[in-house]
């Protein structure tokens, strides 16, 4: 008998993961156009994210890959953190659907028809001459494999019904609702799926295994549960990332502990019971076990956690560490709301070009410290320090377009075109540090060395080029005139440099004191930092002009005070 229920609930549930899969691939190709524009259409306003969170969770029928696409989004820099945190509001109510779909399983036997829908569902997936008709076929496909998978469920908890050793165990959860809690929190971090926990409570409430005040601390353990897949997503990410998941733990752990004194007192269960019409029995207790859900996902998200989502967003910021060598993806000073202020967003537009061009000095770094010696950690951040430094480059890139949309004096239409083109000459840094960075893996894996004097060579231009990228940050952080105009000399150094060390080593290579490959390696790194000093000039240069654009208008502003 032990056999027959142990594959009973394995085949089963296997089912209905099968299903489920099935049923949310469909609904996603149906939405899938609109699937990532309506994530990213979430503004300022929490109660559309809310609003979308909830309809993309319902439409999928995963609130754990809601939250997991937020915390990419995030990581991306396409979303901020409280605009991510209104998303997993709207996941946590849109889960719920799927208990109320379960429901229907007792009152008109579904799985009467569940067959005849995996036969009608195939037979259109295969033979649909549409698109859409072979996305119906595979809707009903994953809907019969469901509750046919809900179906052996039931079966394999029947005999279960006559276990003292259950009956038992049940009885002790009842007594102490935090094993009750616990119990909920570790199934549904096994199964990764709190809808799997609650049809697997469902089910043992309908098979009369269960009474529905034990069943209610299991499902708040499950919204604990819930919050590992989200956690695990987000390990080895961003920063914001990792305060996405965070405050989904958060959200969740904190109305659980709430939740429990009314769950405790008996509270809760005799307001569920008072919604639903009816004595409470086998025949319905499916429908309270969905509304007990319901209502707290829906309470714990729109009453409580929605107007304190400042809150919420600070207390994740607080918890959640910077790791070191993690960059922060996204802009960090382009707010949307000054640009009803041109001169004030165009400062906030200089203060990410700054920042922007700080990590692409910081990718450089580690691009030749890793070619000088193959450190897989540098490796790693020079590709990702990369990643951000284009994500900046397009951020700040549409927040300059905007701001020249406004009315705007001709100070400020002057400075955006010299700041759009600093913003492109810092990418392309960016993308010869990537360059060097390949260089640097080449180096290694072909076992390529380098004589004393082409290293010390390596070393020469590298410390030149480094300067000069650090004389561009003076003369854009302390509008360092003095810093500008040694860049534009250093890289008259950098020209003459490269044609002598280009000589030295075609004379190396003649003398034989070189290898060829290792020759062209050295090559290809002088002229990448050669091209990486001509874009620093050409920052430079547009640092002098703003600086003379300033002294320009103070000039000219002390002159109509004095007159």
């Amino acid at each position: 008998m032990v056999k027959e229920i142990i594959f009973g609930l394995v085949g089963g549930l296997g089912l209905f993961f099968v299903g489920m899969k099935t049923m949310s691939d469909a609904l996603r190709k149906v939405a899938s156009q609109s699937f990532k524009k309506r994530l990213e259409a979430v503004t300022s306003r929490p109660i559309l994210g809310v609003l979308i969170g909830t309809l993309v969770t319902a439409l999928i029928q995963s609130s754990s890959a809601t939250t997991v696409l937020a915390v990419g989004f995030v990581n991306a820099g396409l979303m901020t953190l409280r605009q991510a945190i209104s998303i997993i509001l709207g996941a946590n109510i849109g889960t719920t659907l799927t208990a109320w779909l379960i429901s229907f399983f007792a009152v008109f036997k579904i799985t009467s028809y569940a067959l005849p829908a995996i036969g009608i569902g195939y037979f259109l997936q295969l033979l649909g001459r549409t698109q859409k008709v072979q996305r119906w076929g595979q809707l009903l496909l994953g809907f019969g494999l469901l509750f046919v998978g809900l179906g052996f469920i039931k079966e394999a908890f029947g005999p279960l019904k006559e276990s003292d050793f259950l009956r038992n165990a049940l009885a002790t959860f009842g007594s102490y609702p935090l094993l009750g809690v616990l119990l909920g929190m570790l199934v549904t971090i096994i199964l990764q799926s709190s809808s799997a926990t609650i049809a697997l409570l469902q089910l043992m409430a309908f098979s009369g295994l269960i009474d529905f005040a034990t069943a209610l601390p299991i499902i708040l353990g499950e919204n604990i549960g819930t919050t590992i897949t989200a956690e695990v997503s987000a390990l080895g990410s961003g920063i914001n990332a990792r305060r996405t998941a965070r405050s989904h733990a958060l959200l969740n752990i904190l109305g659980v502990c709430y939740m429990m004194v009314p769950v405790a007192t008996g509270w809760y269960a005799r307001l569920i019971e008072a919604l639903i019409p009816g004595a409470l029995g086998p025949e319905n207790i499916m429908f309270h076990i969905a509304l007990a859900h319901s209502v707290f996902n829906i309470f714990n998200s729109l009453v409580v956690f929605l107007p304190l989502i400042r809150v919420l967003e600070k207390l994740a910021v607080k918890l959640t560490r910077v790791r070191k060598g993690v960059i922060e993806m996204g802009p960090r000073y382009l707010e949307k709301n000054l640009l009803a202020t041109p001169t004030l967003a165009l400062q906030q537009a200089i203060k990410e070009l700054i920042r922007m061009a700080r990590i692409a000095q910081s990718a450089l770094s580690n691009a030749l410290s890793s070619f000088r010696r193959c450190d897989p950690e540098l490796i790693q951040a020079v590709g990702r320090q990369e990643e951000a430094v284009d994500l900046l480059q397009k951020e700040i890139t549409q927040y300059l377009v905007e701001i020249s949309e406004r009315e705007i004096g001709a100070s400020e239409a002057e400075r955006i075109p010299v700041l759009l083109h600093s913003v492109n000459d810092i990418e392309r840094i960016g993308d010869h540090a990537e360059n060097i960075r390949e260089l640097a893996l080449r180096k290694d894996e072909q076992k390529l060395t380098l004589s004393d004097q082409a290293w010390a060579e390596v070393d020469e231009i590298s410390a030149l080029t480094l300067g000069m990228a650090e004389n561009v940050l003076n003369a854009l952080e302390k509008q360092d005139s003095a810093a500008a105009s040694l860049v534009l000399e250093q890289e008259k150094e950098l020209n003459r440099l490269q044609v002598v060390l280009k000589e030295n080593h075609v004379q190396r290579l003649n003398n034989r004191e070189c290898h060829l490959l290792s020759g062209l390696v050295f090559i290809d790194l002088v002229d990448n930092l050669e091209r990486i000093g001509d874009h620093l000039t050409n920052i430079a240069e547009g640092a002098l002009r703003r600086l003379r654009w300033d002294r320009e208008i103070e000039i000219a502003e002390t002159g109509e005070k004095q007159a």
